[in-house]
């Protein structure tokens, strides 16, 4: 295939086990993401391999303990139930890496703006500007009992919250000047009181006046990541984010969903560049096909029908899978008020002909992300045809369980693709916004934003 001058975006996406039986395989470590030796080793390997940034998914609670709770043990027989919390895990890691970003997911349903802001302009300054934040909305109805609530609040109300949320941690993040501390020592000023901004916002949500008690990050602001692939997640995200994590199955899909949010962000006055769009892409590597295609049927010949139809569940409301015929299409669904966009898919998926039992075992791979079982080069010509055919600007790069997957990853499909063109062999920058091609944000206090 022909090489191209642009270059792919990479992020290594270190879930405790992208799929649902991964932590059954013999290579596999199911406690990875409780073991900070073993992320710093497997962080240091993306880093070796030049990789734009991992990227650490987080919940306020854990999938199916409600079930659990009700004597359901279904969900014993899952991973993905334990990891240290992800922002703290960043500050461990900024101190072991030294050109890697660094991004952590933090729920806007959960949380203050004040912490969140203060959080991850602590974490760019500890890593050099490497931090990055991924802004999502809670989706799990289990995470509602560790705040009071039985259920979550309205899928339209949280991204309503999460959108005054954004402003908030913004604006605070351009509290300081970069010039505002002048320590002059021998006048008595530490710093100058015409470059501190306060906030003073008062929202629907929010009431912050402001300043943050931290200065301004070393790359202007932290980076911004975001998930949402409904209505409301497409335009937060063209808002806001400068990297969108999102998951479609087809190259036609994908390229639809880049130009529709590359599109909005020009309606807010953005460059259609100002945000790169990567999709979830679970790879499963084999030096020959026949090595990769038995690796992907030994992870499915160990995942049992109640554990990848389980996992389901919180898609399909009110509706208990296991009661419906497994090889039979999808029954109807109620909206659900958890991920509307992953909703969807499940529908489309039944409406191309995948029964039950398909979808679920195809969920249970890659957790609704395109999934490529293949050697170097098929992997690599995978991903060149997105990024040539404008339906991506790079991919987060999931791993069926850990750590192995990734360092296949590294060791095996990036120096085909350093090889075609497509990828660094050095990183550009210092700071994860350099690395990733992005400009400095204007500081909102001085440069104000056009309407």
């Amino acid at each position: 295939m022909p090489t191209t001058q642009k270059q792919l975006r990479l992020g290594a996406y270190l879930s405790p086990g992208g799929h649902q039986a991964g932590w059954r395989h013999p290579d596999a470590s199911p406690n990875a993401l409780m073991d900070f030796e073993l992320v710093a080793r497997m962080t240091a390997t993306a880093e070796l391999g030049k990789m734009d940034a991992v990227f650490f998914p987080d919940s306020a609670g854990m999938a199916g303990s409600t079930e659990l709770d009700n004597g359901n043990l279904a969900r014993a027989r899952r991973g993905r139930c334990v990891y240290i919390e992800p922002a703290t895990l960043l500050a461990g890691l900024a101190a072991r890496t030294s050109r890697i970003g660094l991004i952590a997911t933090m729920t806007t349903t959960y949380n203050e703006p004040f912490h969140v802001a203060r959080r991850f302009a602590s974490i760019d300054h500890i890593s050099g500007g490497r931090a990055g934040w991924n802004l999502v909305t809670s989706q799990i109805e289990d995470e509602s009992w560790n705040f009071g609530r039985e259920h979550h609040v309205d899928h339209a109300l949280r991204y309503e919250r999460a959108a005054e949320f954004h402003a908030v941690v913004a604006g605070l993040w351009d509290s300081w000047e970069e010039d505002a501390f002048v320590f002059d020592k021998a006048g008595g000023q530490y710093f100058d009181p015409a470059k501190v901004h306060f906030l003073h916002h008062k929202g629907k949500h929010f009431s912050v006046r402001g300043p943050l008690n931290v200065t301004r990050s070393p790359q202007g602001r932290p980076i911004v990541a975001q998930a949402g692939s409904s209505e409301v997640g497409r335009e937060l995200a063209a808002r806001t984010a400068d990297l969108v994590f999102t998951a479609q199955l087809s190259v036609d899909d994908a390229r639809d969903f880049y130009q529709d949010v590359k599109a909005r962000a020009a309606r807010h006055g953005r460059s259609p560049d100002a945000l790169k769009i990567m999709p979830g892409l679970t790879t499963i590597v084999g030096r020959t096909q026949a090595e990769a295609e038995e690796k992907f049927q030994w992870l499915s010949s160990m995942l049992p029908d109640e554990v990848a139809v389980g996992a389901l569940r919180r898609l399909t409301g009110e509706v208990d899978l296991m009661e419906c015929d497994l090889d039979g299409p999808l029954p109807p669904l109620a909206p659900s008020n958890s991920a509307l966009g992953r909703q969807k898919m499940l529908r489309d998926l039944s409406d191309q002909g995948m029964t039950i039992r398909q979808i679920a075992r195809h969920f249970a791979v890659g957790s609704g992300h395109d999934v490529i079982c293949g050697t170097p080069a098929v992997i690599a010509d995978h991903m060149q045809r997105w990024l040539e055919s404008g339906a991506a600007d790079g991919f987060n790069i999931m791993s069926p369980y850990l750590p192995a997957p990734l360092e296949e990853f590294v060791g095996l499909v990036i120096p085909e693709l350093q090889e075609r063109g497509l990828f660094r062999r050095e990183y550009e920058g210092a700071t994860l916004r350099e690395n990733l091609g992005l400009p400095v944000p204007r500081n909102c206090f001085t440069v104000p934003y056009p309407d």
